[in-house]
């Protein structure tokens, strides 16, 4: 479990195959100095398990559908990626509940500078669009953020959109401050919302075959 406050932005330092899927190394100097085997690493939102490490570096293996359902798929060597570790048992909860399971990823659709903040518009897959509410939080590239205005939800399906607004501190911490139009990021809805949507679903089942 993880809780969206990045603690460095590390470094995509090697790429390999690792049967159908990639084994990566990723240099994160704070992270790896104390890892472990087999302990979990959020890599921009996505939980990923050390299979070995250096003073400066940790590997680990991106199995090929985690590859094609995240931005994993498109980093290189030399792609910054922001780095979270685990939260440890009776740590402050600083962001919200992160689990580090992707549900999808957006497309940066704007960015609007100003002198302090930065707001983003970033696309929303419609599957994901009713768990994604105003001054709700939302994981974006593993980064705790507030909703701060979502799409109307009488609008076009393929027009789900919702815009976070950064502050000075997560520019200068996260990989969010280099984000251009078109960019794809990892996105994770609320886990709340999550099992709301699912007990909701069963319910309308369960009504639907009683009448």
């Amino acid at each position: 479990m993880f809780t969206g406050i990045i603690e460095e932005i590390g470094e995509i330092a090697g790429i390999s195959a690792s049967g159908d899927g990639w084994r990566l190394t990723v240099h994160a100097p704070k992270a790896a100095a104390d890892a472990v085997h087999g302990e979990s690493i959020a890599v921009s939102g996505v939980c990923l398990t050390v299979v070995g490490s250096t003073a400066t570096t940790f590997d680990a293996d991106v199995m090929k559908q985690t590859l094609d359902v995240s931005a994993l798929g498109a980093v290189e060597v030399g792609s910054r990626v922001n780095i979270e570790k685990a939260m440890p048992v009776g740590a402050r909860l600083g962001g919200h509940i992160v689990q580090g399971h992707v549900d999808g990823v957006g497309t940066v659709l704007e960015v609007r500078p100003g002198e302090q903040w930065r707001v983003l518009r970033i696309s929303l897959p419609a599957d994901l669009a009713p768990l994604v509410v105003d001054k709700g939080s939302v994981s974006v590239a593993g980064t705790s953020l507030t909703v701060s205005a979502v799409s109307p939800a009488a609008g076009d399906a393929d027009d789900h959109w919702f815009e976070v607004s950064l502050i000075p501190e997560t520019l200068e911490a996260t990989i969010l401050c280099s984000l251009e139009p078109g960019d794809v990021v990892n996105l994770e809805t609320d886990i709340l919302a999550r099992h709301v949507e699912r007990l909701l679903a069963f319910r309308a089942l369960t009504e639907g075959g009683s009448r």
